[in-house]
């Protein structure tokens, strides 16, 4: 359990690198999503003294277009999608200071997500819009 924050979902793809991982954690720790005073998102999780879940996700590249069965080809292996995770985790909370839970990479996990609002952004570190 965290209190007020992000649950952040994190998939790495095959041809993702380092850079990817310090482009993400930025823009996950200053993302205005937060409502300040009058209602507006205009505040981050950093304005708001927030908290991070950081969970590993590689089923977000599941690809659905032939068959009825995902295909999970895109997602890079654990030997390289492990080191990228913990990138993303050392940064958010080494170059921000934000406090960071994590789930067990690879591992059957129960997570429980509430959605303020709800807001759910896909943010992808090759398709910057």
């Amino acid at each position: 359990s965290i209190g007020p924050g992000l649950v952040v979902l994190i998939g790495v793809e095959e041809n993702d690198q380092e850079a990817d991982a310090e482009w993400l954690a930025q823009k996950t720790a200053l993302m205005r999503i937060f409502s300040d005073s009058e209602g507006k998102m205009n505040l981050s999780v950093l304005d708001i003294q927030g908290e991070i879940l950081a969970v590993s996700q590689f089923t977000l590249f599941a690809q659905t277009a032939i068959g009825n069965r995902p295909s999970f080809i895109r997602s890079a292996r654990p030997e390289k999608a492990i080191p990228l995770y913990m990138k993303f985790i050392e940064l958010l909370r080494v170059q921000h200071g934000l406090s960071v839970k994590t789930g067990e990479f690879g591992a059957d996990m129960e997570v429980t997500i509430v959605n303020n609002g709800p807001v759910t952004i896909t943010i992808d570190s090759k398709n910057r819009e």
